[in-house]
């Protein structure tokens, strides 16, 4: 049987989106939800998002999605897919995954970078605190390998 997979997307300004295509590529029967904030939480200027994203950080205080999430209990596997800030997810990747607490299936992340992705897998797993989390995968080298392995 196979497995039921959600692909859980944040991206701020359209690149992160971009690349999940093709994630929905070779998963085109996985259910896609767009991970979102409220409009205005972060400024335009990728410094100062990065400046915000690392108060967030040190203060705990994350930004909260502006949509629920799905009922996540029939999925198998959920690929989180999020840009790398500062050398880790996304902040609202915190929010995301603090919501999924208590989903019984599998999660790895998926994320996009223009530098170092430093700590990021790290960091993904100690926001993820219960849940369990699989090798995730930077960028779309090697992506189908990546997915067959999850997926099997």
């Amino acid at each position: 049987m196979a497995k039921k997979v959600l692909i859980a997307t944040y991206s701020r300004t359209g690149t992160t989106a971009k690349v999940a295509k093709a994630l929905y590529e070779l998963l085109p029967a996985a259910d896609r939800f767009t991970i979102e904030v409220a409009p205005g939480t972060f400024s335009e200027e990728m410094t100062e998002v990065s400046e915000q994203a690392t108060k967030q950080t040190e203060t705990g205080n994350f930004p909260p999605l502006s949509k629920a999430i799905p009922n996540v209990s029939s999925y198998d596997l959920i690929l989180v897919d999020s840009p790398v800030w500062n050398g880790a997810p996304a902040t609202p990747i915190h929010s995301f995954l603090t919501d999924l607490q208590g989903y019984q299936g599998v999660v790895a992340p998926f994320y996009t970078f223009g530098g170092d992705p430093g700590i990021f897998e790290k960091t993904f797993k100690e926001w993820a605190g219960d849940l369990q989390v699989k090798a995730g995968h930077g960028g779309e080298e090697d992506l189908a390998a990546w997915v067959d392995e999850l997926v099997k």
